[in-house]
């Protein structure tokens, strides 16, 4: 079985023997692309690239989570603009995403080394972490000593001669290694392989494949789930980490950037954020739960009814969820000061209506609101052309009723806007709806609302949609 899988990953990585220098193929970034921070601000989000494993970007009981998730969502707060991730594992990939443009920023935990300084500019680091070789205990560890356990494994980095490592495909670690043969004069044996640390240090850990290579943080929250593992063994001096930006801009964003990171690292929330994602007992604990999507894809125990239901109204059904945990969190036993009860949060009247009261079951709580969203499609399928924008029209009425967004689009149209488009256009007319100089227009036929709930209830289940997009693989509607 050994033999099968490295046989696989060779296929799929490029061996390289002692100081091959072909590494990183994303070289000479474009200056084509236009990029400043001015432009970011007048398209309305911050897009970045990162990686998603148990430290950095992940969803856990429905909820998106992660270092590099939490750093991107406060910067981007700071800037006072919305932010976009983009999930991507293959460093080539995200590399590219940068060079072209379709990335702003890649926020992965960049090693700053002058070779890397000819493809981005760093920003200034956020942490720093030496790289260590991973390798498994002795298969008798626990009732070994200490000192025995060291001489049956690789504590010198001379050690490293003549072995094979699988490292991450252009990764700071092959470049390591490679310098590290030279520092020893002999050859390791590299094998790159389009697989993030994490996994290769799962693969370690089954028996897989004997060594790998990866940042020290990272492998210290790692051996808390496989205790197999050693990561005692240092391959290199401490090394500042950064996030990375397009070389072809005005300075503006590596500025704020810069500022912004200066005075965030002094923090205690950062140190907070640090000690959650890198020092936390709990992390064990929520890697092996049902609910860590990256494992089990999933997002909640009612997953299947929400699977099932969600054919009926033709939504994917992570939108559905993304829907559910917006309204309750998943908490069947949940209940409003306005007295909506369940999952889906379906307020009395409501649920006279299609039959159901609280002491409804789960399943009958998720059919009534499916049934109360159809309806809700009768009244904006014939109206709102486009599926994108009616789905937005849709959900906020689901928070709203639909009576108060037929009067947002009344005012938008009465008012020269576009009454079939959200963001910009009704979305500030349903704000305005708490002004009585609108509330009280004859067109208005429901009265004062208080709209800013409701535009950020549309904004939050989106989001939450795409990093659920971003995670769990797409289950086609059957």
């Amino acid at each position: 079985m050994v033999k099968k899988v490295i046989i696989f990953l060779t296929f799929l990585g490029t061996v390289l023997i002692s100081c091959s220098d072909n590494h990183f193929s994303q070289r000479n970034l474009s200056d084509s692309v236009p990029f400043d921070l001015d432009s970011i601000r007048t398209r309305g989000k911050l897009i970045a690239v990162t990686d998603f494993n148990s430290t950095n970007y992940f969803i856990y009981k429905g909820e998106p989570m992660g270092f590099h998730y939490e750093l991107l969502k406060s910067f981007s707060d700071y800037i006072g603009i919305d932010l976009e991730i983009i999930s991507e594992n293959n460093l080539e990939s995200a590399y590219a995403m940068l060079k072209t443009g379709e990335a702003d920023l890649l926020a992965i935990g960049l090693t700053v080394n002058s070779s890397g300084k000819k493809d981005i500019l760093f920003t200034e680091p956020f942490d720093e972490t030496r790289q260590v070789l991973v390798q498994r205990k002795p298969r008798n560890w626990r009732s070994l000593t200490t000192d025995e356990i060291d001489r049956r494994l690789i504590r010198n980095q001379m050690g490293l001669a003549k072995k094979t490592i699988y490292v991450q495909k252009g990764s700071s670690h092959v470049e390591r290694l490679l310098s590290l043969a030279n520092e020893i004069g002999d050859s390791i044996n590299i094998i790159e392989v389009p697989y993030e640390s994490e996994k290769l240090i799962q693969h370690v850990a089954s028996g897989e494949i004997e060594y790998t290579v990866c940042d020290e943080n990272v492998a210290l929250v790692n051996a808390t789930y496989y205790p197999v593992i050693d990561v005692g063994t240092p391959v290199s001096f401490p090394q500042s980490q950064a996030w990375g930006i397009r070389i072809n801009n005005s300075g503006m964003l590596q500025t704020e950037l810069n500022k912004w990171i200066t005075a965030y690292k002094k923090t205690g929330s950062y140190a907070m954020l640090y000690a959650k994602y890198f020092r936390n007992a709990r992390s064990s604990t929520i890697v092996k739960s049902d609910y860590y999507a990256l494992n089990t894809g999933k997002v909640s125990q009612y997953d299947d009814i929400i699977k099932e239901s969600s054919t009926s109204i033709n939504w994917d059904w992570r939108l559905l969820a993304s829907l559910i945990c917006q309204e309750s969190r998943f908490n069947p036993n949940v209940r409003s000061l306005a007295g909506a009860f369940g999952l889906m949060q379906i307020m009395p009247e409501t649920g006279r209506n299609f039959g159901i009261d609280s002491t409804a079951t789960p399943k009958k709580n998720i059919i009534a609101g499916i049934r109360y969203i159809n309806w809700l499609h009768t009244i904006f399928d014939p109206k709102i052309k486009d599926e994108n924008e009616r789905l937005r029209f849709i959900l906020a009425s689901y928070n709203a009723g639909p009576g108060h967004v037929l009067d947002a689009m009344k005012l938008a149209e009465k008012n020269g806007m576009d009454p079939q488009k959200w963001d910009g256009n009704v979305a500030i007319w349903l704000t305005k709806k708490s002004d009585p100089k609108y509330f009280n227009d004859a067109v208005v036929k429901n009265g004062y609302f208080r709209g800013t709930e409701s535009v950020a209830f549309v904004s939050e289940i989106l989001n939450r949609y795409e990093h659920y997009k971003n995670i769990i693989p797409e289950e086609k509607l059957k």
